[in-house]
């Protein structure tokens, strides 16, 4: 069992899942549940299925729970396109919350690959 704070792509994750929130506070009321929740449900699973899998016995769970969390990082890096594409946010907004999720995905990776290669 893994102490999740000692990861940083948990760290990550978690200061991704903050942006979102900031981000999303100023969408349109008739978005509240439907792209603005769906985003920060996704961003929110990040560092969730990071924390859970630290909870696990085994790397190879760690690893699969992993993976969850890279699902959830490409849904909000759709979703944020989706939130540009509908002119919802600005290109700033989009680039800073692209560029973070993209980050996650790159770290996420990486460890899913070093767990894999211990078994």
């Amino acid at each position: 069992m893994k102490n999740f704070r000692d990861l940083k792509v948990w760290e990550k994750g978690h200061r991704l899942t903050l942006k979102v929130y900031e981000s999303t506070a100023r969408f349109p009321p008739e978005e509240i549940y439907g792209l603005k929740s769906q985003m920060r449900r996704a961003s929110v699973s990040i560092p969730t299925n990071i924390a859970e899998g630290c909870g696990r016995n085994t790397d190879a769970e760690l690893a699969r729970f992993l993976e969850i969390a890279m699902g959830s990082a490409s849904e909000l890096e759709y979703l944020v396109l989706l939130a540009k594409d509908l002119n919802i946010f600005n290109n700033e907004a989009s680039e800073i919350l692209t560029g973070m999720t993209v980050e996650t995905k790159q770290m996420l990776s990486s460890l899913i690959k070093r767990l894999r290669s211990k078994t």
